[in-house]
């Protein structure tokens, strides 16, 4: 029997190294067909997963508590499986380079595991060459193995997006790249075991490591085209959401929407295709204009509750601002490169210190990776200002009543990031609404 037919028969296992917003969910669906592993270094992750808590909300805890993933911190348990799949976060450093540390990480962890026979499928979005000419090179130092001879390797980017319940890892079909031909089809027919809308042959490994990086930048620059379109139709005194909605009529016209682009995706993986551009000694044009506006927006938004605050009577310094939302997307824990801190630290900037409020953010992790501390929404109250930052689906039903017991007296002034509320209805009882 091949690998493959060893993991339907149970006789071998297939192992996840990296339990996150993307690794967790692979594993239980990998664990309703073969026995799996599932590793990672946090052991508090770990007791969480093994006590039926879902932390990032991406299955449930009903559906953790009953999952048959065998959750571990032991790296050692890794030598029990013969596929591995490595989903470990890209960061970029802060000067926008790669920090390949968590795969490189990984790929040591791995490799002091690996047994002969395993097929090792790396999800992490990279740029093109890092799996073949980062990754195996770790392998081999560590296990002291052949890639090619004693194992194989492939590559399958991930398209998980965190926090929607339509696209799922089920419903999207899913690229897959082998070292070979051999590889490459034990790679498609395992992942077929869970991807209901099939998979994708890509030519080669570099192919997919290519494929994965330009989805998220073509997004990123369409949003930062939308981006510009706000900062300009702001000058004009034109609503830009009325001129997308106008545009939108056309059967042709892409619907993007401005916004904060953050997270460990979008606001990341054009980076990675920039940075390998630059090693071959071409500076990007296009990607890197776009980069620059969505990185500016926080503080563009910022600049515009100062400028509402001064248009409202109001004094800047000491205002009372809320900001409602932390995380970097709606209906989803994750605070990892979220751009409102941006708006946070600007506003400092002119002396205000705002509160801010998110239930469905993860407190711990905002505290930890940016000192910052929510404040309960029932006590946010006497406010000059509220930024409503992201378009949770427990904002988007707020009244107005519950909006006005926000303010103190005087003129509210509401910056409606997203567009969530009704721009005419708030402005006709006497906000200074204002939205990108």
């Amino acid at each position: 029997m091949n690998l493959y037919e060893k993991l339907l028969a149970r006789e071998e296992k297939l192992s996840l190294v990296g339990l996150g917003y993307v690794g967790m969910p692979i594993a239980v669906a990998f664990a309703k067909k073969i026995d799996v592993v599932g590793f990672d270094l946090n052991e508090k992750k770990i007791a969480l997963y093994k006590s039926g808590i879902d932390p990032t909300h991406e299955v449930g805890n009903e559906v953790i508590s009953k999952t048959t993933v065998d959750f571990t911190a032991d790296e050692t348990r890794l030598r029990e499986a013969k596929f591995h799949i490595v989903a470990v976060p890209t960061p970029v450093n802060d000067d926008h380079t790669p920090d390949l540390t968590p795969v490189e990480g990984a790929s040591t962890i791995l490799g002091r595991n690996l047994t002969k026979g395993s097929v090792v499928v790396f999800e992490s979005t990279v740029y093109p060459g890092v799996t073949e000419d980062v990754c195996v090179p770790i392998l081999e130092r560590e296990s002291g193995l052949k890639c090619g001879v004693d194992f194989k390797i492939g590559y399958s980017p991930e398209r998980i997006n965190p926090g929607d319940k339509v696209h799922r890892l089920e419903t999207i079909k899913k690229i897959v790249s082998g070292m070979d031909e051999e590889t490459l089809e034990c790679v498609a027919k395992v992942y077929e075991l869970v991807v209901e809308a099939g998979v994708y042959r890509a030519a080669t490994i570099k192919v997919a490591e290519a494929a994965k990086v330009i989805e998220n930048s073509q997004r990123d620059i369409n949003i930062a085209f939308m981006n510009e379109l706000s900062i300009i139709f702001n000058k004009m005194g034109i609503d830009t959401k009325s001129v997308l909605e106008a545009a939108g009529t056309k059967w042709n016209f892409l619907k993007f929407y401005p916004g904060l682009v953050g997270g460990h995706c979008i606001g990341v993986d054009p980076y990675y295709l920039t940075y390998k551009a630059e090693m071959l000694g071409y500076h990007s044009q296009v990607i890197l204009s776009g980069r620059r506006i969505n990185d500016d927006m926080g503080k563009y938004v910022a600049e515009n509750c100062v400028k509402s605050l001064i248009a409202a009577d109001k004094a800047v310094k000491g205002a009372r601002v809320a900001i409602l939302g932390f995380t970097f997307k709606e209906n989803c824990p994750d605070t990892r490169n979220t751009k409102v801190i941006d708006i946070v630290n600007e506003l400092r900037e002119y002396g205000i210190t705002p509160v801010i409020a998110d239930p469905e953010a993860d407190a711990a992790e905002a505290k930890m990776l940016y000192g910052v501390e929510f404040t309960d929404m029932d006590m946010i109250r006497d406010m000059d200002a509220v930024i409503l930052a992201v378009a949770h689906t427990k904002f988007s039903g707020f009244t107005m009543a519950q909006m006005d017991a926000f303010f103190r007296e005087g003129t509210k002034v509401l910056l409606d990031i997203k567009g969530l509320l009704n721009r005419k209805e708030y402005e006709a009882a006497g906000y200074l609404y204002w939205r990108l």
